[in-house]
């Protein structure tokens, strides 16, 4: 099933569109009033700029013939302040997975390889923020050994 993981390149960007568009319309099923279906996260021009920023890996599964699944990284590092420590975090801005190939443990292979990149680039902690409503998802992370570090909470006022 999965050739390799490696960091995403340029020729890799209309595999990770096509996932975009999915995880996209996920989003958009939990949350109509924050996402707009037919849309994607970035365009190619995006895209083009991230792929070589080393401040915000993409990582690719691919097979033999396309990208199955990708994860979307960020690099942060906190400062430390009057309260609390500094530390160097991978966040977990998005991962996806072909909708033809889900259930096959391609997801579970680009979480340990954002796990081994998140020793290798000396990160503390990898976070990820997860929609409410997004139960697969919250299911797999927590299945990964992640826990809950904090709760974003809101008041829509359009109601």
């Amino acid at each position: 099933m999965i050739k390799e993981i490696r960091r995403a390149k340029e020729s890799d960007i209309n595999g990770i569109l096509k996932l975009l568009s999915q995880v996209l319309e996920v989003h958009a099923a939990i949350r109509p009033d924050l996402f707009i279906t037919g849309k994607t996260k970035y365009t190619a021009e995006e895209l083009s700029k991230l792929v070589k920023d080393d401040e915000r890996p993409i990582y690719v599964a691919v097979d033999e013939t396309d990208v199955i699944g990708y994860a979307f990284c960020m690099i942060e590092k906190i400062d430390p302040t009057n309260c609390s420590v500094g530390r160097k975090e991978l966040y977990l801005d998005d991962l996806c997975v072909d909708e033809s190939v889900r259930g096959a443990d391609v997801a579970r292979g680009i979480f340990e390889y954002v796990k081994e990149e998140s020793v290798r680039l000396e990160c503390n902690y990898i976070t990820l923020n997860v929609w409410d409503g997004n139960i697969a998802a919250q299911k797999f992370y927590e299945k990964m050994g992640m826990k809950p570090r904090k709760t974003m909470m809101e008041l829509r006022r359009d109601k």
